[in-house]
C-alpha cells in the first residue's frame, strides 16, 4: 500500500485482483464489485477491504456480483448486510445491490435474516445496473472534458469555483481549486490520454462536502512518488509533489479501476477551527 491514502485500489500488495474486482462508470458513478473464489478468512478480509475503499470514495450505488462466491455455509451473510447499513447511513444513501442466485444459500441465508425488506437481490449484474440507474436519479454533477495538457488545469479550477459558487461552498473553493488542478495535471503527465473533471456535493447543509474526480483512459493506478529536484533548476517547485499535495489538502482521497481507464478521485470538507 502506498503511502498518503487508504483508499488506492488495484496496487502491488493490494487485494488480488482475480478475487476480488471493483470497477466504477464514471457516467453513473455506479461502482460494480466481483467477489470469486471459496469464502474463507483471506477472502473476507479482501473484501472488507474493497468494500471499505468503495464506500470512501461515495458512489452512488453499488452493484455486488457474489455468482462466483462459493459459501455453502452463508458464513458471509453479516457482511453483505453491514454493507447495506453502512450505504443507508452515508448521505446522501448508496444504493446497494446484490447479484446471486434466488436458490443459493446465502440468498436463503440472507432472506431468513429479514434482509429481504431493505437488501435488494438481482439474478444478474445487468439488472442490477439497469435498476440502479433508473430508480436513483443521479445527484448534481458538473463535467468538464479536458485535453492531456496540464495548462488544462486552468480550467479545471474555474471549474471548481463555479461549482462552489453554485453549491454555497465558498469554503472549500480554494483547496478544491487546489486538488483539483493538481490531478488534471497529474493525469496530464502520467496518463496522456483525454480527461473528464466530474464536481459534485456530497452530503447537505453545513456538513456538505465537495466531490472531485478526474477519469483518465491509462488504467495504470496513480503512484506518489518522492519529489526531485525540477529540470530548470531550484526556482521551480520540486516535481513529484503532486499527491503528496492532494493528501494534506483533501479530507480523504483514492483511486479506483474505471471502464476503459481509471478514476482518481478526492473529498473535501470543512475543517474545524483551530482552537484559539
Amino acid at each position: 500500500m502506498v503511502a498518503g491514502s487508504p483508499h488506492l485500489i488495484g496496487w502491488f500488495g493490494d487485494v488480488r485482483q482475480e478475487s476480488v474486482r471493483a470497477v466504477i462508470d464514471p457516467d453513473t458513478a455506479v461502482v460494480e464489485v466481483t467477489v470469486c473464489g471459496p469464502w474463507d478468512r483471506q477472502l473476507s478480509w479482501q473484501a472488507r477491504a474493497v468494500l471499505d475503499k468503495c464506500l470512501a470514495e461515495h458512489p452512488t450505488g453499488m452493484v455486488v456480483d457474489l455468482h462466483r462466491l462459493s459459501d455453502p455455509r452463508a458464513v458471509s451473510a453479516p457482511l453483505w448486510l453491514t454493507l447495506c447499513a453502512q450505504g443507508a447511513a452515508l448521505q446522501p444513501p448508496i444504493a446497494i445491490a446484490v447479484c446471486l442466485a434466488a436458490t443459493a444459500p446465502l440468498a436463503r441465508r440472507l432472506r431468513q435474516l429479514g434482509a429481504r425488506d431493505w437488501l435488494v437481490t438481482y439474478a444478474s449484474a445487468d439488472q442490477a445496473r439497469t435498476a440502479l440507474t433508473h430508480r436513483r436519479p443521479l445527484i448534481d454533477r458538473m463535467h468538464l472534458a479536458l485535453p492531456p495538457d496540464p495548462a488544462a488545469a486552468s480550467l479545471a479550477r474555474s471549474l471548481v469555483s463555479d461549482a462552489c459558487r453554485g453549491w454555497e461552498l465558498p469554503h472549500l473553493s480554494q483547496r478544491g481549486r487546489l486538488v483539483a488542478s493538481e490531478l488534471v495535471v497529474n493525469a496530464a503527465e502520467h496518463a496522456g490520454t483525454d480527461l473528464e473533471v466530474i464536481v459534485s456535493p456530497r452530503g447537505e447543509g453545513a456538513a456538505t462536502a465537495l466531490h472531485l474526480a478526474v477519469y483518465d483512459g491509462d488504467p495504470a493506478m496513480p503512484r506518489v512518488r518522492d519529489p526531485v529536484p525540477g529540470p530548470l533548476g531550484p526556482a521551480l517547485l520540486e516535481r513529484g509533489l503532486g499527491l503528496r499535495i492532494v493528501a494534506a489538502a483533501a479530507s480523504e482521497w483514492g483511486a479506483m479501476p474505471a471502464r476503459g481507464g481509471k478514476l482518481v478521485w478526492a473529498i473535501l470538507r470543512d475543517r474545524p477551527a483551530a482552537p484559539s
